[in-house]
């Protein structure tokens, strides 16, 4: 074989081999993309929709037909990681469709609020509100480290923001994941985030969110040790108050619970029937 020909040969099998890794790729993410609304869906006992949005997979639960709206009421989620929703809250997500409500989330992967992950939720944002009439202020819902997302996104966009929910929601970077392991999430050192911990820590970033008198809501253990009430809800309720504004934030306060699956944080009809009423609100 000629050199010339060999060289179109290999030429080729290069060309095959890259469509080939481009069509398993593709197959990869079809399939994972799949297999991760499948899982939601299993999970929640709920359909479920999957979206690519900016390259990050986001999900959108909605109601039933006839119980859908123009603009369309929702919820934004998080975290959206693979694990959540999780089943323990089936009931609440059931709750929230059954009331004409839909329910979105992104995978920004552990973004502990920072500007990355908030970008991805203004991604998804424009995407819903954009293209797919969903209405312009959604209620905001954190679980857990899904405080930081939700809370850094609002305080960013407060006329955006109908409300703001949370199931023992962080409000304080340093109380959880801690500063050391946020870090690597904001592309900063563990020093460098602690000089500039004020500029991204939800607590001491309310003042958007006070000087529009957003309505919260959240329900939080006692005894909580993994994010503890007192760093987190009750401070943020302590800021809102200090300001003149103690009478839009409710901090449900249940005893003797700390960081788990108990029904009184997933079946909390108070948190249901606040993120309905706020999520509507924001569609009128």
């Amino acid at each position: 074989m000629s050199r010339v020909r060999c060289a179109k040969f290999v030429l080729i099998c290069v060309v095959c081999w890259l469509t080939q890794s481009a069509a398993l790729r593709l197959q990869a993410e079809e399939v994972s993309q799949e297999t991760y609304g499948e899982a939601l869906s299993k999970r929640l006992g709920l359909p479920v929709v999957n979206l690519d949005v900016d390259g990050h997979r986001a999900f959108v639960i909605l109601p039933d037909e006839q119980k859908q709206a123009t603009p369309q009421p929702w919820i934004m989620y998080a975290p959206a990681l693979p694990a959540y929703p999780d089943a323990s809250e089936a009931w609440m997500q059931r709750q929230f469709v059954d009331a004409g409500i839909a329910v979105a989330g992104i995978d920004a992967g552990e973004a502990y609020g920072s500007p990355a992950g908030c970008e991805a939720l203004s991604k998804l944002y424009e995407q819903l509100v954009e293209r797919r009439d969903f209405a312009r202020k959604p209620c905001l819902l954190g679980r857990s480290r899904g405080g930081l997302w939700v809370t850094n996104w609002a305080v960013e966009h407060p006329e955006q923001v109908a409300g703001i929910a949370g199931i023992y929601p962080v409000f304080d970077l340093s109380a959880y994941p801690s500063i050391a392991k946020a870090a690597p999430a904001y592309n900063l050192t563990e020093t460098e985030l602690q000089r500039q911990l004020d500029k991204h820590n939800p607590v001491a970033r309310l003042q958007p969110l006070i000087d529009a008198r957003t309505p919260m809501f959240m329900v939080h253990g006692d005894v909580d040790e993994v994010v503890p009430l007192e760093s987190n809800s009750a401070a943020v309720a302590e800021k809102f108050k200090a300001a003149g504004a103690g009478d839009c934030v409710t901090v449900k306060v249940i005893a003797g619970q700390g960081h788990n699956f108990d029904e009184a944080f997933f079946h909390c009809q108070e948190l249901v029937d606040f993120a309905i009423a706020r999520a509507k609100d924001g569609a009128k």
